[in-house]
């Protein structure tokens, strides 16, 4: 059986930051993603933006990497907001009551999988 793999790659520094996932994130591949995110936080980045348009699955340890890092962004008066997130992790952002950490765009913007969130970020 092979195991999960999870390309990421970084664009930017500074200010701001795109950090592009691909593959699956789940317990095996969830650290390194928090390693990244960790690693932006730490030089001082200010908007991180993670484009998950090429994740084919996140189970709950993703998903908690990516809430235990915008607590950290959070508490530093930084942000991270997760963009096109794949369908079936919507709906556990949904469950969750997670979609605090979507970013919404303009409707002409819109994707399919894409959950609107209004004024304050509730969803």
């Amino acid at each position: 059986m092979a195991l999960p793999q999870l390309n990421v790659y970084r664009h930017g520094s500074g200010a701001r930051a795109l950090i592009t996932l691909a593959g699956e994130i789940d317990l095996a591949t969830a650290p390194l993603v928090s390693e990244v995110l960790a690693e932006c936080l730490s030089d001082g980045t200010r908007s991180i933006d993670v484009d998950l348009t090429a994740v084919t699955f996140c189970d709950v340890s993703g998903l908690n990497a990516f809430l235990s890092a915008s607590l950290l962004a959070t508490d530093a008066g930084r942000t991270l907001r997760l963009h096109h997130p794949p369908q079936s992790m919507t709906r556990v952002i949904e469950i969750t009551g997670s979609g605090f950490l979507l970013h919404s765009l303009p409707a002409a913007g819109a994707r399919p999988g894409r959950i609107p969130i209004a004024p304050g970020g509730a969803p």
